[in-house]
């Protein structure tokens, strides 16, 4: 008898004493036995208590900055050990190249979020949402909204296809933002799930309480969940419906985001005729969507919305294509491009599902419902009874295509095509979906591509445009990627997961918090005007071991002169007329004649607060959100006041970022100009040769 899959509960291995329950897993391409899987007597409601309380406290110790370089971590740890789980993905069916998305995909969205964490994240424990409101005209009551992580537990429950991105597509963004995460996989591959996971755990790297893993049934799992808890659920419609109407859910507070099934749509644009670089593109995808992981993405093809005219030269394409490139069989044998379905029970569905689109008038164009010769392990080739293997299959339709072609989906190498006459009816074919997570477009027309999205964004998580300037470089139809929004609208959950930072929020609460400009500093580790400032050793002369939020400088007032302005016109070539032509100047409602150039303030100002001599600054490397306010005028004056507004150490680096404020103000008191200096400054002082 196999082994039974472990579970990972409150920093443990564990396996149920006695497991007459757990569930058989096949080899996909044999049929033999290869795991068992069960939670019998797994203490869920203690997992989830350790993760509240273990968990949460050793996350909350860490900034985000400290957080993200984890991940990094456990991306490098994965990257060293990834061939174990290519060849365990071989027993669900999975060739190298399906491996490499689900196990390269998911270890890229590690990296991804540990570089997006330093580098759009500060180096604290709460985030600033927009900018400060001025609640009392005198500045002493200000409002500012903050992201605070939740106190409680992210748990995912995670579809069969892939075990490796679907776990870490989640678990990436929950870890930057400090919530704990509980891991129940999808039986089929549970045992690809408890790979990773072992190798995070034997890392060494992994915090108390992080990370957990509920190998088998969940059992009572949503009864113990409650307000500060979140789950984030990939399968089936029918099963999420059943989730979301859940107590916990409904009255409980627990937050739940969705992505499941739906029936996505590739178009092919009317100008994208046989023989254009557009058409091929198309087929090509079509191609892939259908036989990577053998079809079984919730993001693959499922309608193929071809202009009437093409419809002859597409299914000739794809068959020749197919015919040329796929090769079916085990995916022990490296000859073999296209494997098995995860199990006989899903080929049996998946043939289901094809019968009811021929009963609802489908014909066959492609491929067959018969049983096909696979390549096996040994090189054979010959039927493999005991397998999951489907040939790829294109299901035709006319234009009087019924219901049945945008609800049924067979979760698998299927894909129906529909033709269309005009744009109009091809965007009403791509919302007969009724929500996507995405529908790509093979034109290079924008006009085309302008009247589709106008018709059909809102019924997409995203839309993809293929054309011969990006063919060779696009991720794919049906390949998400961390920086964009993955989910959909309608059918496909209406949830939304991944889209770089927007991930990590979707585990905090934002509040507005109200208070005195001291207090706001306190809680957002940004400095607020009104605040206490302290004005003694020259900032720039500070390390940043030394320099503290409100440390400033006030220069000495500088005055303006025409002769100043007209010299930075013809050195610069800025001979607007603002600056050079009284007359224009005056007649424009902006001015009161000719008037300073903006730039030549700010390299001013730069010049009245900089500390010239070497020291813990080390370079200038931006400005941000400068703008102009009041006109400065010949005769007039102009001073600045820089204060260091926000600090943020660099984890890996002996240097960090420092964000000033710089407020430039004339001889009246009034702001000339307002914006943000970006400096990178020295943790401690070099120290000095002496002689």
């Amino acid at each position: 008898m196999t082994e039974i899959v472990a579970s990972y509960l409150r920093d443990e291995w564990w396996r149920p004493d006695a497991a007459s329950d757990a569930t058989v897993v096949r080899d996909a391409s044999t049929g033999e036995e290869f795991a068992r899987v069960s939670a019998a007597g797994a203490d869920i409601a203690g997992a989830l208590e350790h993760a509240r309380t273990v968990g949460q406290r050793s996350l909350g110790a860490m900034t985000f900055h400290q957080r993200a370089l984890l991940l990094k971590q456990f991306a490098q740890a994965l990257t060293e050990r990834k061939a174990e789980l290519y060849e365990l993905s071989k027993h669900a069916g999975a060739t190298q190249r399906d491996a490499m998305i689900d196990v390269d995909g998911g270890i890229g969205v590690l990296f991804t979020y540990s570089s997006k964490g330093r580098r759009e994240l500060p180096n604290s424990s709460v985030i600033v949402d927009g900018p400060v409101e001025m609640l009392s005209k005198d500045g002493t009551f200000l409002g500012r909204h903050i992201y605070s992580r939740l106190p409680g537990v992210a748990v995912q429950i995670n579809a069969f296809n892939f075990p490796v991105w679907g776990a870490l597509e989640k678990f990436a963004p929950a870890f930057l933002a400090g919530v704990p995460t509980l891991v129940k996989p999808a039986t089929p591959t549970a045992y690809l799930a408890e790979a990773w996971v072992r190798i995070l755990v034997d890392s060494g790297l992994l915090p108390a309480g992080s990370l957990q893993l509920l190998s088998g049934s969940a059992h009572d799992l949503l009864d113990h969940l409650r307000l500060g808890d979140l789950i984030g659920f990939t399968g089936s419609a029918s099963t999420a419906e059943r989730l979301r109407a859940h107590p916990s859910v409904q009255t409980g507070g627990v937050r739940f985001t969705v992505e499941t099934d739906s029936i996505n749509a590739s178009v092919l644009g009317p100008d994208a005729e046989p023989g254009t670089p557009e058409f091929d593109a198309y087929i090509k995808q079509l191609m892939v969507e259908l036989t990577s992981k053998t079809g079984q993405k919730c993001t693959a093809i499922r309608r193929a919305i071809v202009p009437e005219a093409s419809v002859d030269a597409v299914v000739e394409a794809l068959r020749t294509a197919i015919e040329s490139r796929v090769v079916i069989g085990d995916p022990h044998n490296d000859t073999v491009t296209m494997g098995p379905l995860v199990s006989t029970e899903q080929r049996d569905d998946v043939l289901k599902q094809v019968a009811a689109l021929k009963s609802a008038g489908g014909r066959v164009l492609v491929g067959s419902t018969d049983a096909p010769p696979v390549v096996h392990a040994d090189g054979t080739v010959a039927p493999a009874p005991e397998g999951a293997f489907v040939a790829p299959i294109l299901v035709g339709f006319g234009h009087d295509a019924p219901d049945a072609v945008h609800e049924v989906e067979a979760f698998g190498p299927v894909a129906s095509l529909l033709p269309y006459s005009t744009l109009d009816e091809a965007a009403r074919l791509v919302d007969r979906g009724g929500g996507s997570l995405v529908t790509s477009v093979a034109t290079n027309d924008p006009s085309v591509a302008v009247e589709l999205l106008s018709r059909i964004g809102a019924y997409n998580g995203r839309v993809l445009f293929l054309n011969r300037d990006n063919a060779r470089t696009s991720t794919g139809h049906g390949s998400p990627v961390p920086h964009l929004v993955h989910g959909g609208p309608g059918r496909a959950g209406g949830g939304e997961e991944l889209g770089g930072i927007r991930a990590v929020l979707h585990h905090m609460q934002r509040t507005a918090v109200q208070g005195s400009p001291e207090m706001l500093t306190a809680l957002t580790g940004v400095w607020h005007e009104g605040a206490p400032a302290r004005q003694d050793v020259h900032p720039f002369r500070k390390s940043l071991a030394e320099l503290r939020l409100g440390d400033q400088f006030a220069s000495e007032p500088r005055p303006v002169t025409l002769e100043d302005i007209e010299t930075f016109a013809h050195f610069t070539g800025d001979t607007f007329y603002a600056h050079m032509d009284e007359d224009a100047a005056s007649a424009n409602p902006f001015f009161p004649g000719r008037v300073a150039h903006g730039y030549l303030l700010v390299s001013w100002a730069a010049g009245l607060f900089v500390d010239p001599d070497p020291g813990p600054v080390l370079a200038n490397y931006g400005l941000e959100n400068l703008r102009f306010l009041t006109p400065v005028s010949p005769g007039d004056e102009i001073r600045v006041v820089l204060t260091a507004k926000q600090i943020t150490p660099r984890e890996t680096e002996d240097y960090g970022e420092v964000r000033w404020d710089a407020v430039i103000r004339n001889q009246r008191d009034e702001t000339v100009a307002t914006y943000d200096v970006l400096t990178l400054v020295a943790k401690e002082h070099a120290a000095v040769a002496t002689v």
